[in-house]
C-alpha cells in the first residue's frame, strides 16, 4: 500500500495558528508545518477526511478523483468535514462513494449528501470486519468519544498484497483485552497518536510521550510490532517539545515523526528497522 500522509498534525495544527509558544515559534521557524491528520492510500482509500484535507491533497499534486471509500474514525471537525461530500457532488460521474464509519459520524454527513448523489453509507462498530474494494478491514475500539462510548473507532487494514497497517488516531491508553485483538498482527506501519507531547495530563483520550512509550512496549509484547514495524507518529500538536527534540525522543521509542505529503510504502520488510 502507498499510503501518502495528507497531514500529520492535531486538531489546530502545528504551529498552532494562534500560539507563540516555543514549540511553534521553532516549528515555524524550521517550516515544519502540519496540518489535520489524514491519509490517502492507493489514491483509492481515505483515511478521515477534515476540512483542510481535500485542498492539502490538491497541493501535493494529488487527487481525490478516484477515491472510492472514507475510512471515518469519528465526527471530531478535524476527522470530518462532511462539506467535502457537497463539493464532491458538483463533480458529474464522480462515481460511486463509499462512508464508512461510526453511527453519529455517519448521521453528520446526511445533511450534505443529496437524494441522487452516489454515495452508499455503511455504518459500523468496534468488532467488525468487512470487505472495503480490495481491503479487509477491522475495526477496533478506541478510548475517544465525540458523545457518546462507541462512537469513534480505529483500524486494521490489510491490502491486497497482504500488506497490513494500523490507523490509530484519536485514543487514549488501550485496556489490556484491545492489545489481545492484535495479537502476532505483525503490522508492516503503524500510525498511532501522539498528541500531548509532555502534556499528557490535558486529556486521557489522547497519548503523550509517555503513553505512546508505554503502548508501544505493550503492542510489542503481543508481536502486533516488531523490529521490522515502521512506527510513524502522527497527530501532533504543539504539547510536543519543538520538532528536532520530538524526532530525538521518538527514536528512543523506535519511532518517528510522519510528515505532511510523505509517502510511505507500506509493505513486507526485509531488513529492521
Amino acid at each position: 500500500m502507498e499510503v501518502v500522509l495528507l497531514g500529520t498534525g492535531a486538531a489546530d495544527g502545528w504551529p498552532a495558528p494562534f500560539c507563540r509558544c516555543g514549540s511553534c515559534g521553532e516549528a515555524r521557524r524550521l517550516g515544519v508545518v502540519r496540518g489535520q491528520t489524514s491519509a490517502l492510500v492507493d489514491d483509492e482509500l481515505l483515511i478521515d477526511c477534515g476540512p483542510e484535507a481535500p485542498s492539502s491533497a490538491v497541493r501535493l499534486g494529488r487527487t481525490l478523483a478516484s477515491v472510492r471509500h472514507l475510512l471515518i474514525t469519528h465526527a471530531h471537525a478535524d476527522h470530518l468535514g462532511p462539506q467535502a461530500l457537497l463539493f464532491r457532488s458538483w463533480i458529474p460521474d464522480a462515481g460511486l462513494l463509499e462512508l464508512i464509519g461510526p453511527a453519529d459520524a455517519l448521521e453528520a454527513c446526511r445533511p450534505w449528501v443529496g437524494p441522487d448523489d452516489p454515495v452508499r453509507f455503511v455504518p459500523v462498530a468496534a468488532g467488525d470486519h468487512l470487505t472495503v474494494g480490495a481491503y479487509e478491514v477491522r475495526v477496533l475500539p478506541a478510548r475517544h468519544r465525540v458523545f457518546r462510548t462507541g462512537d469513534a473507532v480505529l483500524y486494521d487494514v490489510t491490502g491486497p498484497g497482504g500488506d497490513r497497517l494500523l490507523w490509530a488516531s484519536d485514543t487514549g491508553p488501550w485496556d489490556d483485552e484491545w492489545f489481545g485483538a492484535v495479537r502476532d498482527a505483525h503490522f508492516d506501519t503503524i500510525f498511532l497518536e501522539e498528541t500531548l507531547g509532555d502534556r499528557e495530563e490535558i486529556s486521557p483520550a489522547h497519548l503523550g510521550l509517555p503513553r505512546f512509550g508505554a503502548m508501544l512496549r505493550r503492542l510489542r509484547e503481543v508481536g502486533a510490532v516488531d523490529e521490522q514495524t515502521d512506527v510513524v507518529a502522527v497527530h501532533l500538536g504543539h504539547h510536543n517539545p519543538p520538532p528536532d527534540e520530538l524526532a530525538a525522543r521518538l527514536r528512543e521509542h523506535g519511532a518517528r515523526a510522519g510528515v505532511d505529503g510523505e509517502v510511505v510504502h507500506c509493505g513486507p520488510r526485509t531488513t529492521p528497522r
